[in-house]
Order: C-alpha cells, then structure tokens, then sequence
C-alpha cells in the first residue's frame, strides 16, 4: 500500500519542505506546508486486531526539483526494492489514481499494481495475433470505449465481498485491456464494481490470477494505511521532531515509523493477551461497545512492559519511594491516556 502524507511544517529553512496536496486540510485549497513523503506499508489480515492493520516499511522523501520529486518514480523504486529483498514472494501494490504512469512500464514480475484509471484513460483491447506479413507487428489491439461507456455495456454479475468488515453483495464486470500510456504491453484487468447508492468504481490491475472480489477487497484494505498514518501522528508523534537539515529531515520520520512498526510486530508476537479487552474496559467501563484491541491499547501495553521492567524481582536493590512514585505516576498515565 502506497499513499502520500504531508507532515506540517513551519520555516523557510526546513530541508525539502514546500506546499504539497493535504487530503486533510480544511477550506476550500486542499494544500498544506511542510515535508511530503511517500510511505509504503504492509497490510496483515486476519491478526488479533481483527481488522486489517498496516505496518509502515520504507518512507521515501518528495524532494522537488530532483528526480525525488516525482512519488510515482518513488513508489516505483521502493516497490522494486520490496522485489528484490522477497524475490520468491509476489508483492501486491495497490495505490490512488496518482500512481499511475510510464514509469511503471518497467516494474519487476513478480509485482501486481492495483489503482484507480483516470476517466479519460485509454484503454485498449489485447494486441492481435501476428499476421505473418513483414513490418513490425502491432502491440495493441484497437482502442476501447471510455469506461463509462464500457460499463454502460458491461456484463455485471452479483458478487460477494467483505470490506471494512462487512460482506457486500456487489455487481462486478471484468474486462482484460491494456493501458499501454501507464503498463505498456502487460495486460491488465479492468475491475468495475457497482452497488446501489455509490457511485461506480473502476480499478486496473496487472494482477491477473486474482479474483475480481479479491482486487476490490484489497484495495478497500488500502484504507488500514490511511489509520496507521493517523495513529502514526497521533499516537507515536511521527513528524513532531523540529529538524531542519537535510540528513535530519531525512530519518527522523523514517525512523518514527519504524518504531511503530516494531510496537505492532512486538504486540503481535509476544505482547498480546486474551485478557486485553477486558482489561482495557475494566479501566473504562462506560466504555461498553469495545470488543478488540486497538493500536493504542498495544502502544499502552508496550510502555507499561517497559516501565515495569525496570524493577526487575531479582534485583536486591529495593527501589526508593521516588522511583516507587514514578512508577505510579507513569502507570497511570497511560491508563488515562487509552481510557481517552
């Protein structure tokens, strides 16, 4: 999963900081000032969260004026290196409309891109067989109707997905084209869902193999990337540290992100309890609709670990009624902290 998201800034002399496109911004301009940076995550499923959850992996600065000022060529870079590091596993990209150029003519095999067409994208249909006659034979068939107009014709059939949590019974219609201006001659499927009261939606993927229900299923999980970058700022204070040079700028956030990843990664390996969810509405019980844990239940768990193990039972040096304090006062806080 690849979006872009915009830390805030302030000061003419922070490194790469500009005004960029903030999907949260509030007014009629969707823009904001400081550092954009391009995150890639993974997304699990089927863990103790019991919702799709994304761990941040690589963020790659927007620096403008150099080839770093293109996320499209950023997103490319890291999905190939993600390739080259899992060269027997098949890495499933799924990214927004802005992710989609010539730049992913060239992508590794065994990596899928799933993202939204443009309205205007024109699609064409599979190249023709050879014919035999001399000249350079062609590498794409004639060109398609627009997608509105290949969905006013499409063959829809009712199908069953489960996004966001539900299961939906939706009308999805499949057609094998090629986008030749974004994926060149690899062929890819155009994924059209429609559902009553919503308005249609068109995914293109180079994944062939996959389901129609799976394409709309994984890009609905896109939307765990959009709660990790919010815990990451809300939570873990990603993008909070007041650095200004280009080496500093370049790994404070990186590394903030890693840390999450790594709170989540500890929780789900060694962290997590049954007894969590009880836990958690014993020290708020008006807070009656909770029934899974939360990032920042794993967040509070991991700090009260940490504070705890400072007093280790085997150390004969009994602690003083400061420390003793301390201990209380930090414990406390975090109770309050995910009661909020």
């Amino acid at each position: 999963m690849i979006p872009p998201t915009l830390f805030h800034r302030a000061g003419r002399k922070v490194f790469a900081a500009g005004w960029f496109h903030d999907g949260a911004a509030k007014g009629e301009t969707p823009v904001g000032f400081g550092n954009n940076w391009v995150i890639v995550g993974v997304v699990l499923r089927g863990t103790v969260f019991a919702r799709p959850i994304c761990l941040p992996v690589y963020a790659c600065l927007v620096v403008k004026g150099t080839m770093s000022g293109s996320r499209l060529w950023l997103a490319a870079r890291a999905a190939a290196r993600l390739a080259r590091l899992f060269p027997d596993r098949q890495v499933h990209v799924v990214a927004d409309s802005a992710y989609a150029g010539g730049e992913l003519k060239s992508l590794p095999r065994n990596v899928t891109w799933t993202t939204r067409p443009r309205a205007d994208a024109a699609l064409f249909a599979p190249a023709p067989p050879r014919t035999g006659r001399r000249g350079r034979p062609r590498v794409k068939g004639d060109r398609l109707a627009t997608i509105t107009q290949l969905a006013a014709t499409a063959d829809f059939r009712p199908t069953t997905v489960t996004r966001y949590g539900r299961v939906h019974t939706v009308d999805v219609a499949v057609t094998v084209c090629l986008w030749y201006s974004v994926f060149g001659p690899r062929l890819v499927q155009l994924v059209l869902v429609r559902e009553p009261g919503r308005p249609l939606l068109a995914l293109i993927s180079t994944d062939l193999f996959s389901r129609p229900a799976t394409i709309a299923e994984r890009y609905a999980a896109r939307w765990a990337v959009e709660v990790a970058i919010a815990d990451a700022k809300q939570l873990f204070g990603v993008g909070q540290t007041h650095t200004r040079t280009a080496q500093a700028v370049r790994h404070a956030v990186p590394f903030a992100l890693l840390a999450q990843t790594l709170t989540l990664t500890w929780y789900l390996t060694a962290g997590h309890h049954d007894s969590d969810v009880a836990d958690a509405t014993a020290r708020a019980p008006w807070y009656t609709t909770k029934t899974t844990v939360s990032t920042a239940d794993a967040l509070g768990k991991l700090r009260r670990v940490l504070i705890t193990a400072r007093f280790r039972p085997a150390d004969p040096v009994t602690p003083t009624a400061a420390e003793i304090h301390t201990l209380h006062l930090a414990w406390d806080t975090t109770e309050h902290g995910l009661a909020a």
